[in-house]
């Protein structure tokens, strides 16, 4: 077991409770324990949003799309709420240089959201997901081979981060060569999500947002004159019938970082991250999992998004007054759905801070959401998760954290959970050991449950 060098910080009282201060962000459990025994429904006083904590809660909310809505707009959002002058400044920026993102397919209500998801619907069907097993499975072992003899590795540089975005690149028919530049456009969408950027931080992620959108640009241009078989392509050209039209640049766009390259990839690169940590803290487990990849993989991959949520709360807005939990909502209010309090909720989950290769409906949680706007590219990203940890299964004996060399620390982030590094140390499998990814029968797909 390491020791962390950072100090988290232990709320003591409700007063303690900042959920944008980072000492706490590096373990915030304490602070969602205490929430949702003392106040379930709670009002941040930094914010202003309603904190949401409970499972049975978030789940009613989930559900609920009558009282319950998105309404966040595009290119303000949550920021819009706590500071509306800087976020017209920023909208100004978009303006002026690139384009200024419509409202997500997460951030749409029905009919709307419906008659988008649609088309998405289309691209992520059963049969055209299987396609993408061997190509998930072959990137997966390739990142792995390529640093399997070194005896060490930045687990998040050669490992988390790159396949699901070589995944989602292959999907989206972006050079696989691009991908780097890629993360960084979307690290700087990521930091602006996370409502913790001086104003002159948010204007540089936004330029780099703008960058991105030029980039982007012209491959919608050249979709259009040459249509091909990828997701990017179904996206720009197809019509929605309801609207009679394809979706426009704006709305394009808003999907690119969004929907496709930060929901198809960031999220999955942090649940990866977490596994390996999550890995190392716990032997026995390790010991439990390598020993039968088979009957176990599945359920660890669902306990990394329960207890590790990459992410960590999404919002809603109160479409009218509402009560819950004995608190009056206002109409208009800003409700934050904490996923990550509620899937450590103890009336939910047996013993639930631990990691359990034998617990019953594993998948009975609130990582990919629940009711319509549950996680459209689950599937995926279990997928990518049965598979980057079935190569480690097949490639490596024991792991360790590298001395000296991980601070443990997140990224800070009010929505996002992300490690700045993990260094690692390894013994790999003798090379007579090591199995060959093509005679590995791929039960991934076992994982695509349907939402709770």
């Amino acid at each position: 077991m390491h020791k962390s060098p950072y100090q988290a910080h232990t709320p003591q009282t409700l007063e303690d409770i900042n959920l944008l201060d980072q000492s706490q962000q590096n373990c915030p459990y304490s602070a969602y324990a205490m929430l949702r025994e003392q106040a379930p429904v709670w009002q941040d006083p930094v914010t202003g949003f309603y904190i949401v904590t409970r499972f049975e809660d978030l789940r009613a909310v989930l559900l609920d799309t009558e009282n319950y809505v998105n309404g966040m707009g595009g290119a303000g959002g949550s920021r819009e709420r706590i500071n509306q002058e800087r976020a017209e400044r920023m909208l100004t920026l978009y303006k002026d240089k690139g384009w200024v993102p419509a409202p997500t397919l997460a951030g749409r209500d029905d009919p709307n959201h419906k008659q988008m998801r649609a088309m998405f619907n289309e691209a992520f069907k059963p049969k055209k997901i299987n396609a993408m097993d061997s190509f998930v499975r072959d990137t997966a072992y390739k990142l792995v081979d390529a640093f399997i003899e070194d005896g060490h590795c930045d687990w998040m540089h050669q490992y988390a981060v790159p396949l699901p975005l070589i995944v989602i690149g292959h999907q989206m028919g972006v050079p696989e060569e691009d991908i780097w530049q890629i993360k960084a456009w979307t690290d700087a969408w990521v930091q602006r999500l996370g409502m913790m950027q001086t104003e002159e931080e948010e204007r540089w992620s936004v330029e780099m947002e703008i960058e991105a959108q030029h980039y982007f640009q012209k491959i919608f241009d050249r979709l259009r004159k040459a249509p091909d078989d990828t997701l990017l392509s179904e996206m720009v050209n197809r019509v929605i019938p309801e609207w009679g039209r394809t979706l426009n640049d704006n709305e394009l766009h808003a999907e690119m970082m969004a929907d496709t390259f930060v929901g198809g990839s960031e999220t999955t690169t942090n649940a990866i991250a977490y596994g390996m940590k999550l890995l190392i803290e716990n032997p026995a487990v390790w010991a439990q999992l390598k020993a039968d990849p088979e009957t176990h993989l599945k359920t660890f991959c669902e306990e990394i998004v329960r207890l590790e949520g990459p992410v960590q709360g999404l919002f809603r807005v109160a479409a009218k007054d509402v009560e819950l939990q004995g608190t009056r909502i206002p109409a208009g209010a800003m409700i934050n759905i904490r996923f990550s309090a509620a899937n450590r909720d103890e009336r939910e989950f047996d013993c639930p801070a631990e990691l359990n290769l034998e617990r019953a409906k594993p998948a009975r949680h609130l990582g990919y959401g629940s009711g319509i706007h549950h996680c459209l590219g689950a599937p995926l990203a279990r997928r990518e998760l049965y598979w980057a940890f079935r190569a480690l299964c097949d490639r490596v004996d024991e792991m360790s954290f590298a001395p000296g060399k991980n601070t443990f620390e997140v990224v800070p982030n009010f929505s996002l959970r992300a490690l700045r590094e993990l260094n690692i140390e390894f013994i790999a499998k003798p090379r007579q050991d090591r199995v060959d990814p093509n005679s590995v029968t791929s039960k991934s797909g076992a994982t695509d449950v349907a939402p709770p």
